[in-house]
């Protein structure tokens, strides 16, 4: 199986133009690498939404009249990637209801952790959920006029969530961003003419000309209305920041800035680092497109080997085609990857790639170079080994199936079939990011997946003696 972690989504708001579904449309285009199983759009147009979702990439879904009929000056949008299990059009996003202080539609990017508890407690009132995604029980939460005999507000709550969540919230006359106090997913605030956008990365601004003005901070809520735009904090000041690291090492588009960190140098920057950790005598470096690209030539800099682009990527490859696995060998990892053997054949070949995860796909490309005649075969990997499930909006695998949680490092070098293998020290990833080393402390991010060092409570996973029920609502919601 090739297996990469995989981002749950991305989301997109605009509020003010007379295009805004158009809009919407290139920003989740430029969103597509944030998730590719199912897309969907939602305006209004003062007095009602309209809305339209369905399964597959944003430019299989929108097609012909359907933008043209989605009227209305503010939209939201949001592109998703669903766990096994959850592949279903009812959980497409955004997700929309009607309550007593009129319509509401929201898209989310994260994963809560107490998302199971959350769902027992609301069901046990009355609520009828609609589908299997944590984003509903937000829904549910926000159409409730009070909340522990208190008026309920947006604040209120958020402060019943735990968890990673960015959100773009619409009713018939607003857009509201959020983040949580932590800051676990990225979500940057631009204009375009008078109007305001809302949007994951900054690459979606860039399609759609808008110009980028700030990050939302964590625990920000920024409403956007006819009054033009407002900003709260609705958590305390005192809670660590915890900008998820991956984003930085694979999810985000390089041509992005985030955190007015620009992610195609921090990239090339892991690889520069990894190249002084870990030099290695060799003729050529060639990373694994697309993830790697940024690292190993960030290594080939660093270390004067040349580079190639030793392996040409089929972009055109859906999540599923035939796998005539008798037929063609590793055929699921060589109908995306191709290699030109006269580049490697005879050769001392560093591979460069993101991470390893599995390790599955990372054994094919070895066996791949093998197979072209390359001399040796030197695998680095431009972030540390992932030792721990994430549960914050990344689809990775349980502990026991990571590579790094149930192999020391020979045994991983052994299992891939490379002549050595060496990753990026947790130390070299902050010095990639400007920093003298991590602050073991108060880590200046979170890499939980590389550390076990979870910033919040896993409130559904430390349940003890959960119920059956229980299990089942978690096994969905992660």
């Amino acid at each position: 199986m090739n297996y990469y972690p995989k981002h749950y989504c991305g989301i997109f708001g605009i509020y003010g133009h007379p295009n805004a579904a158009e809009l919407t449309y290139y920003g989740l285009y430029a969103l597509q690498h944030r998730g590719q199983e199912s897309a969907g759009i939602v305006t209004s147009d003062g007095k009602q939404f309209h809305e339209h979702k369905g399964m597959g990439l944003v430019s299989q879904i929108f097609k012909g009249n359907v933008l043209h009929d989605m009227v209305g000056p503010i939209a939201i949008g949001h592109t998703r990637y669903s766990t096994t299990g959850s592949s279903h059009l009812r959980n497409a996003q955004p997700l929309t209801g009607s309550c007593a202080r009129g319509q509401i539609a929201i898209a989310h990017n994260g994963n809560l952790t107490n998302a199971a508890q959350l769902r027992e407690e609301l069901e046990a009132k009355g609520s009828i959920f609609q589908t299997t995604v944590d984003s509903e029980i937000i829904l549910h939460l926000l159409a409730q006029p009070t909340m522990q005999g208190e008026s309920n507000n947006l604040v209120r709550s958020l402060h019943r969530i735990e968890g990673a969540y960015s959100l773009v919230i619409m009713t018939e006359n607003e857009l509201i961003g959020v983040r949580d106090p932590y800051g676990f997913r990225p979500l940057c605030l631009g204009q375009i003419d008078d109007a305001w956008v809302l949007a994951s990365e900054t690459c979606a601004l860039d399609l759609i000309h808008a110009k980028y003005v700030r990050d939302v901070e964590p625990g920000e809520i920024v409403v956007i209305n006819r009054n033009g735009l407002s900003s709260m904090q609705a958590f305390p000041q005192h809670h660590r920041r915890a900008f998820c690291i991956f984003e930085y090492v694979y999810f985000a588009r390089p041509d992005s800035t985030i955190a007015n960190r620009s992610v195609y140098k921090v990239r090339v920057e892991m690889g520069r680092q990894l190249a002084r950790e870990f030099p290695v005598a060799a003729d050529v470096v060639v990373p694994v497109p697309d993830s790697g690209n940024c690292a190993g030539l960030g290594y080939s800099l660093e270390s004067r080997i040349p580079y190639e682009m030793a392996f040409v990527r089929n972009h055109y490859v859906g999540r599923s085609f035939l796998q005539p696995s008798q037929l063609i060998r590793d055929f699921d990892v060589r109908v995306k990857l191709n290699l030109i053997e006269e580049l490697v054949k005879d050769k001392r070949v560093i591979v460069v790639d993101d991470s390893i995860v599995r390790g599955t796909t990372s054994r094919k490309i070895v066996q791949m170079m093998r197979d072209a005649g390359a001399k040796e075969v030197h695998f680095r990997i431009a972030s540390p080994p992932i030792t721990h499930p994430d549960y914050y909006g990344i689809d990775t695998p349980e502990r026991d199936k990571l590579l790094a949680a149930t192999h020391d490092l020979e045994g991983m070098r052994q299992f891939i079939g490379a002549d050595s293998l060496a990753f990026l020290s947790v130390d070299g990833i902050y010095r990639a990011m400007g920093f003298d080393k991590r602050d073991a402390a108060r880590p200046q991010f979170t890499d939980h997946c590389f550390t076990g060092d979870y910033p919040t409570a896993l409130t559904d996973l430390a349940a003890q003696e959960a119920s059956p029920r229980q299990l089942s609502l978690l096994a969905e919601a992660i």
